[in-house]
């Protein structure tokens, strides 16, 4: 994965074969790509010839050995019985396991992964790396914060395990360079059960939870690790009943740079059927036949809004279609929670967004606009119908007429009930207890999420929840806006720097990265400030109507 600008020096060849031989000394196989430098990007995988694999698309294979896991760390032999004891102390997490193996093996005199730290990045483009001027280091904080109460002890704990150690001392900024080569390469990599737990007598046995696990593996940590990543990721294939899915690096195939449109995918060959090394990972054309001889092979780090980008990776994305916009209400100066808790019946208004589970913040996609009024989708009789079928039961009695612009609202049901909670005025919120007050009275209980949700729009509508919406809107964009200027503002700033870029392309790899920091967070910002308007453009029609429909 991408480096900072100008992170291959002078010696960044001698490095490259040092860990190229180190690969193919562990087991790695480049059957039809091969690793180099690619400008600003760092290093890259590219493909040697379009016919090497053409006849099963395989261009890579590693052992899963070589990857640098949970499970890894807690088996090695130097520091492996010290982390498995913190790890079951609770004094450090699957993540923060690698991140601390990671810096002692850095610091570490003569390591075993040498030539493999060696060739990853010294400096990032992330957000965490960003100067006071860039971005007033807001994480930077809560980083050094953990550095000094946790990870600082533990690093050097490890490196005096087996013997003096280091007289390196631990500085922050390696805690920083760990927690950047993490988050900027790790993969979700499917491991078989076998492979994880090798002493399962049965592999059925394995999968149901019976007896015989791996007597050096407590069971609570099966538990903690092979729960991390339960989900299926879209680059893998492999089926998580049979896997346990766990964060790692992995050497090679992590040097493969991002693109929405990936010619790779990565896999896992438990018994060497597609590949012919068992317990191995791979990397798999997408298209056999569309790969040149040259081309760079990327890999897509999944779908990512610019703001994710930023933080892990120190790019962006110029209208990124997986950007999204989060609205909080604590940042509407009339309704904080403190606010909230002062005011007349406020401890009734807490119970029902309690009853409701209500979120006091909203994360709204970019791709929830498509099915809006002013969206590039029209609008389906079949999905209008499904909607208004479902509605009248979302009403206390199914009295107040469902609205016109049911099918058009993109702003999630569960933040709008929120919303309308707490948009209520005094005489509402009685007509609402009272609606209740009918379930109290028949079944003796407290109401649910539902019945609470239903009172609520039966009393009170859109009109409240919407004009409350509209404000949290507007002064979203007062707080962009602030300091930094309009939408059209970021454009000019954008154009100027584009063309200072053409006329001088000059300039010291500092100056190049801070160039580059500071397009990242004007294109950001910008994309903030577009994703508000389109928003607030949306939740200002939808009181309109609303306003019209309930008068």
């Amino acid at each position: 994965m991408a480096a900072a600008a100008g992170d291959v020096d002078g010696d960044g060849e001698a490095k490259l074969q040092s860990f190229l031989q180190w690969l193919q000394a562990n087991g790695g196989d480049l059957r039809g790509c091969t690793i180099r430098p690619c400008g600003p990007k760092g290093f890259g995988v590219f493909s040697t010839a379009a016919e090497s694999a053409a006849a099963d698309g395989v261009v890579m294979v590693m052992p899963l050995d070589l990857a640098i896991t949970p499970m890894r760390v807690l088996q090695d032999p130097v520091v492996g019985p010290r982390c498995r004891a913190l790890f079951e102390e609770g004094a450090v997490d699957d993540r923060l396991l690698v991140m601390v193996f990671l810096m002692a093996e850095r610091l570490r005199p003569g390591s075993l992964w040498k030539p493999y730290l060696d060739m990853l990045p010294r400096t990032f483009g992330s957000s965490i790396w960003f100067t006071e001027e860039e971005l007033a280091e807001l994480e930077r904080k809560s980083l050094q914060a953990s550095f000094d109460d946790q990870v600082k002890g533990l690093v050097e704990e490890l490196l005096h395990v087996d013997g003096p150690g280091s007289s390196t001392e631990v500085s922050f900024e390696d805690f920083l360079w760990a927690n950047s080569i993490f988050w900027t390469r790790a993969l979700n990599i499917p491991l078989p059960h076998s492979y994880v737990f090798p002493g399962s007598c049965d592999e059925q046995q394995t999968r149901t939870g019976d007896a015989c696990r791996d007597s050096s593996t407590p069971a609570h940590e099966e538990t903690d690790i092979a729960a991390k990543n339960g989900s299926t990721d879209e680059n893998s294939k492999s089926s998580k009943t049979e896997s346990i899915w766990v964060e790692g690096l992995i050497p090679g195939i992590d040097f493969c740079n991002h693109n929405v449109k990936a010619l790779a995918t990565w896999e896992v060959d438990s018994v060497g059927n597609a590949t012919g090394v068992p317990a191995s990972m791979y990397l798999m054309l997408a298209d056999k036949t569309s790969v040149e001889a040259g081309a760079e092979i990327y890999i897509n780090y999944g779908n990512k809004g610019n703001e994710e980008l930023l933080y892990l990776y120190g790019f962006v994305l110029d209208n990124n279609p997986d950007d999204y916009l989060m609205v909080t209400l604590k940042t509407i100066v009339h309704y904080p929670v403190g606010a909230l808790r002062q005011v007349q019946s406020a401890d009734m208004k807490m119970k029902l967004l309690e009853i409701q589970k209500g979120e006091l913040r909203c994360l709204l996609p970019r791709s929830l606009l498509d099915n809006g009024f002013f969206g590039i989708r029209c609008s389906e009789d079949k999905d209008k119908k499904k909607i208004t079928n479902h509605f009248p039961s979302y009403s206390w009695r199914g009295q107040r007429k469902v609205p016109s612009y049911l099918h058009k609202i993109v702003f999630p049901q569960e933040f709008m009930s929120t919303l309308r909670t707490i948009a209520m005025q005094e005489h509402e919120l009685e007509q609402v207890a009272s609606l209740l007050g009918e379930v109290g009275s028949i079944e003796d209980r407290e109401p649910s999420d539902a019945e609470v949700q239903s009172a609520i729009w039966e009393v009170c509508g859109d009109t409240g929840a919407l004009g409350l919406l509209v404000d949290l809107l507007r002064v979203k964009m007062a707080e962009l806006e602030e300091g930094t200027g309009t939408e059209s503002s970021d454009s000019q700033l954008l154009e100027k720097l584009y063309l200072n870029d053409s006329e001088d392309s000059s300039g010291t790899d500092e100056n190049n990265n801070k160039k580059i920091n500071r397009r990242s967070c004007i294109v950001y910002r910008r994309g903030q400030k577009q994703l508000t308007k389109l928003f607030l453009r949306e939740a200002e029609y939808l009181l309109e109507l609303s306003a019209k429909e309930q008068t």
